[in-house]
């Protein structure tokens, strides 16, 4: 029994290694190469990136969508050999369940799969078919408060309303007023508890940890795409090529007169 336990303990440290281990692949293009990783816990998306890179979907397909200071979208099939002025990205779309999670955010350089508007796309599922890579800009400390408080301050309030309400008030003015301190304490505790619940099971309220301010104030992003749309992966090296991409002058459709043609290889597994 003692050798199986010896033994368990010896393949238990490899099998966390290779559950952490990330799959990274290659996008060549004609601009520079940009290698990306792919995040472990959005498994649909990055298992779905994986197999239609190694069937060659994105092969020879263009980065057909550029809109300098927010992102450059690419992988559409009807890019393939368009021709210049072609209207493209209407490919065989792919939708797949989405995989948002807060602790992926757009910033600059992250990969996210793009999708139909919200009142056609309920539930926000992502168009696999084709990608976007975050170029974004730059924040403020002071343009990041100032997100945070036009977003959480109207939540806030309306919590409050909904327990504060004006009958509470007049019976906790009473109390105070009569010193019934412990009868005062007791509804006052109960209104500030539900307020917090509330407020903390709240899904629309923003919240930004350090790093992630930090990320949109050192390398830039686009905030308002956060939780709308999923990331699963970002470039760890190449971002250079994001702002080439960027750079290139467009038609009236963001086209970029310019083809920029992309070959995706699967680099790990």
């Amino acid at each position: 029994m003692k050798k199986w336990i010896f033994c368990l303990w010896l393949i238990f440290p490899i099998f966390l290694h290779a559950q952490e281990k990330e799959v990274m692949a290659l996008i060549e293009t004609n601009l520079g190469n940009m290698k990306i990783k792919l995040y472990n816990d959005t498994p649909i998306h990055r298992d779905n990136f994986i197999r239609l890179a190694k069937a060659g979907h994105y092969d020879g397909t263009l980065f057909y969508r550029v809109i300098k200071n927010f992102m450059i979208q690419g992988g559409s099939s009807d890019s393939r050999e368009a021709i210049a002025g072609q209207f493209i990205g209407f490919g065989k779309p792919m939708t797949i369940e989405a995989e948002i999670k807060p602790e992926h955010y757009h910033k600059k350089g992250a990969l996210a799969a793009p999708r139909q508007p919200d009142r056609e796309n309920f539930f926000k599922e992502s168009d696999i078919s084709q990608f976007y890579i975050v170029q974004g800009k730059k924040y403020t400390e002071q343009e990041l408060e100032i997100i945070e408080k036009s977003v959480n301050v109207p939540i806030k309030n309306a919590i409050n309303r909904k327990y504060y309400t004006p009958e509470k008030k007049v019976i906790l003015d009473s109390l105070r007023k009569l010193k019934k301190v412990e009868e005062f304490r007791e509804i006052a505790g109960k209104i500030k508890k539900d307020i917090a619940f509330e407020w903390n099971a709240n899904a629309d309220k923003i919240y930004m940890s350090e790093q992630k301010k930090q990320d949109y104030i050192n390398l830039g992003g686009v905030h308002h795409l956060d939780k709308e749309y999923t990331v699963f992966g970002e470039v760890v090296e190449g971002v250079e090529v994001i702002d080439k991409i960027a750079a290139l002058p467009t038609d009236e459709n963001n086209r970029p007169f310019k083809d920029v043609k992309m070959k995706i290889t699967i680099l790990n597994e």
